[in-house]
């Protein structure tokens, strides 16, 4: 579902299809990132990864990224970012704010009497936010899905 305004073109908000049958097959052993481990016998079954990455389905969107001001953190343009917009921002955490009419995906960072959207890039500058903003905080960043083949 696409629920950008036309004044947004450039973000494409999608909420989960909770709805879909559409599992893929899970191998729930994992894989080692060290050292290899002895090959084991593996059941595998079932994930539905809308299931899986939306603790609250009502409030949980994805949100394709374009731009690198994130790429220390992780976050590279055409990564999709789940977002939850239940859970509370609070300082260190990733959030996508929409500041001045504009969305934009950064770290909060609050200061003594202010908050800055800090980016995860060094050719980035903070954001400050003041109260001459219009600064909503509007959800919180819970997963990256990357493409890395």
């Amino acid at each position: 579902m696409l629920i950008a305004s036309n004044k947004y073109r450039a973000l494409n908000i999608y909420a989960p299809d909770m709805e879909s049958k559409s599992p893929l097959p899970y191998i729930s052993h994992g894989v080692s990132a060290g050292f290899p481990s002895p090959a084991q016998d593996f059941m595998e079954t079932k994930i539905d990864l809308n299931r899986e990455l939306s603790k609250n389905p009502l409030s949980t969107f994805y949100i394709r990224v374009s731009g690198n001001s994130m790429i220390d953190a992780g976050i590279n343009n055409a990564d999709i970012l789940v977002v939850d917009r239940s859970m509370e921002p609070s300082n260190g955490k990733i959030a996508v704010c929409l500041v001045d009419g504009e969305f934009t995906v950064k770290r909060l960072v609050t200061d003594t009497d202010c908050l800055y959207l800090m980016p995860e890039n060094k050719a980035y500058t903070p954001i400050k936010i003041t109260e001459n903003n219009q600064f909503v905080v509007w959800g919180i960043v819970t997963y990256v899905i990357k493409k890395v083949a």
